[in-house]
């Protein structure tokens, strides 16, 4: 953790001639004002998650002159997080997420102070975390963090502004609004199913629709920073952004707190949360991807023996992917088209030939080879660790993405 620097003597109603200077073009806006600015200065925000969310937030909230902001992120930069984390850059891949937004806010806005926090959020850290900030932004992607960060929030008597995004689509609410507004286990009592649940490293994510709901993240907390929010009227609200065909973002009405709601009604407590007897994995499930025998599976290696051998090869991603990059060859039946499929001769390829499954990690391919095998009569197999394992142990110039 770092502490910013400290305040010069040369200030003037609470701000320094710097500042006048730094944000006089936003202080004449009528909607944040000299004393909107003041509650920037004075407020505390901590940012969960310096990803695709995270970083247009934070980048965005420093230079409106946020005083103090904390980022929670365990996770390192990753080349393949460049074309949408734009606060990091190819210099830092490696380094702590954290810690590259801290470089950044650094040279950005001198006035910030930072305080990083290179760690997973969990049960066990989360409530020591939260208890130094006025307003929390969800900025992760997935369940398990997204009822933590709910529940904590709701028990520390704190507003969450929470978005997500995925593919070409982005939704926003703020939730637990001065501790009165409905929060999300109000909006979704029970979780989805944990296989209708696809990250950005799945499904993909378009760079500036994921930027543009972490801009709008940071207007909603600019909002309720500076009061533009209040009690008499905010309105619990989800918004849904579509970038395509025409950028479109529409705003539903959504109701109130419930009184049934688990953490709102009181039938969650810290104490139940910090000592682990909310089990929030159990809770939002997990896929079970190992649905067949040793037998029923062969490695890249020893599919390589089998390459000059009559066989069908099935790739099992979804044909956007298959586009990117496949081995010569394969045929391309993405799983939810196999899981549609009927009958045997609605299969259209050559039964009675050995058939192999592969997909991206080796997870898909395991569904596929079981549903083939139970619903036809096949005797399928799928290959171990997919495409990237073919391309780490057997062919090294086969992309990865």
């Amino acid at each position: 953790m770092r502490q910013g620097n400290t305040q010069p003597a040369d200030e003037v109603k609470g701000l320094t001639h710097e500042e006048y200077h730094r944000y006089g073009r936003q202080m004449i806006v009528p909607e944040v004002g000299f004393d909107g600015q003041l509650r920037l200065k004075q407020a505390r925000v901590l940012v969960v998650g310096a990803g695709g969310l995270g970083c247009p937030a934070l980048m965005y909230l420093a230079g409106a002159g946020v005083g103090e902001i904390g980022i929670v992120d365990g996770d390192t930069v990753d080349v393949s997080n460049l074309h949408r984390q734009v606060m990091h850059t190819s210099d830092l891949v490696g380094e702590y997420k954290v810690e590259s937004a801290r470089q950044f806010i650094e040279r950005l806005n001198p006035n910030v102070i930072v305080k990083t926090y290179p760690v997973r959020l969990s049960p066990a850290n989360a409530f020591s975390i939260f208890q130094n900030y006025d307003l929390v932004l969800d900025c992760t992607d997935s369940p398990f963090s997204r009822y933590l960060i709910s529940d904590v929030a709701v028990l520390s008597k704190l507003t969450v502004v929470s978005g997500s995004g995925l593919k070409t689509e982005g939704q926003l609410s703020i939730l637990n609004f001065n501790n009165t507004g409905p929060c999300y286990r109000c909006f979704y009592p029970s979780p989805p199913p944990p296989n209708s649940v696809t990250s950005c490293k799945d499904g993909g994510v378009l760079g500036p629709v994921i930027g543009m709901m972490g801009v709008m993240m940071a207007l909603e907390t600019i909002k309720v920073l500076t009061g533009f929010w209040n009690d008499d009227n905010f309105q619990p609200f989800l918004s849904i952004y579509s970038g395509y065909d025409k950028q479109t973002l529409k705003t539903f009405k959504m109701r109130g707190r419930k009184p049934q709601c688990l953490c709102c009604g009181g039938s969650i407590t810290k104490d139940m949360i910090v000592n682990g007897e909310i089990d929030y994995a159990e809770f939002c499930g997990v896929v079970d991807y190992n649905v067949l025998s040793p037998e029923e599976r062969i490695s890249v290696e020893q599919y390589k023996e089998l390459l000059d051998t009559e066989h069908i090869l099935i790739d099992v991603r979804p044909v956007e992917h298959y586009n990117v990059v496949s081995l010569p060859n394969s045929i391309n039946i993405p799983l939810d088209t196999l899981q549609r499929i009927k009958t045997k001769d609605d299969l259209n390829f050559d039964t009675t030939k050995p058939v192999y499954t592969i997909c991206r990690y080796g997870n898909d391919s395991q569904y596929a080879s079981k549903l083939l095998n139970d619903n036809f009569g096949l005797k399928t197999k799928d290959i171990i660790g997919g495409l990237h394992q073919w391309s780490e142990k057997v062919d090294p110039t086969l992309p990865t993405y």
